[in-house]
């Protein structure tokens, strides 16, 4: 059984939506610091205004590289990687270029992470690397990835953005976000020294709960006040 705040510590609290406004940032890093949970992620822009907002606290800034749907060129990527850093950011959660993986091209993938982590290794800070994989079309590309950041000795990999809306046939657009298939999956197949993080669709202290037992050490998450508010009832702090 784990305490709320051990739960808290597994918890970064995701301030991401393209509609957040800088209130929206000042009272999510209000809510992150009070729960003091591992870390927040802000959009790049706001690294350096959340940074100010927590200097005070033991909650670390993240924020998104290629988010999220992962076009950016390699450069790109590695530009927005040290400007982030640069203005703060002790976390880094990357985007794959999603087309790329679709077509197989494990050698674009295996640059651009490793470009990646050539700067997030060099700069000390933690770097989680998004599959989304809501637009894998099978468990052999998630594996195919998990290696790849194998070799590449990443800090964590990651389910999802937690914005990787997929068209249906009959035109609308539907999200899964973190699933238990997933998650077991990669922790299967990711050495045990990398992490795995969940975002996306988990909104409950049990939800939760059933992740971690499936091996998530990290959990992307909107609602943490509701997660960890329910973890103080049933377990106290």
């Amino acid at each position: 059984m784990y305490s709320t705040h051990q739960l808290a510590k597994m918890i970064d609290h995701s301030i991401l939506h393209p509609t957040m406004t800088d209130e929206d940032l000042i009272m999510g890093c209000k809510l992150a610091k009070e729960y003091d949970v591992a870390s927040v992620c802000v959009k790049p822009y706001a690294v350096r205004m959340a940074c100010d907002l927590l200097q005070d606290s033991d909650v670390a800034v993240g924020t998104v590289i290629g988010f999220p749907h992962g076009n950016s060129s390699i450069e790109v990527k590695v530009f927005e990687t040290e400007n982030a850093i640069n203005n703060g950011a002790k976390e880094i959660d990357m985007v794959i270029n999603i087309g790329k993986a679709l077509g197989s091209d494990w050698k674009y993938i295996e640059r651009e992470i490793e470009s990646i982590v050539g700067v997030t290794r060099t700069m000390k800070v933690i770097l989680k690397v998004i599959f989304e994989n809501d637009y894998m079309p099978d468990d052999d590309h998630k594996i195919r990835l998990c290696r790849i950041c194998n070799r590449l000795k990443v800090d964590y990999v990651k389910t999802s953005s937690g914005y990787g809306f997929v068209k249906g046939a009959d035109g609308k657009y539907s999200y899964l976000g973190a699933t238990e298939h997933d998650v077991e999956l990669m922790r299967k197949h990711a050495d045990p020294g990398i992490g795995v993080k969940a975002a996306g669709g988990v909104r409950t202290l049990d939800e939760m709960l059933k992740m971690v037992e499936k091996g998530v050490t990290r959990l992307g998450a909107t609602a943490t006040q509701a997660i960890l508010d329910e973890a103080m009832k049933r377990y106290g702090e």
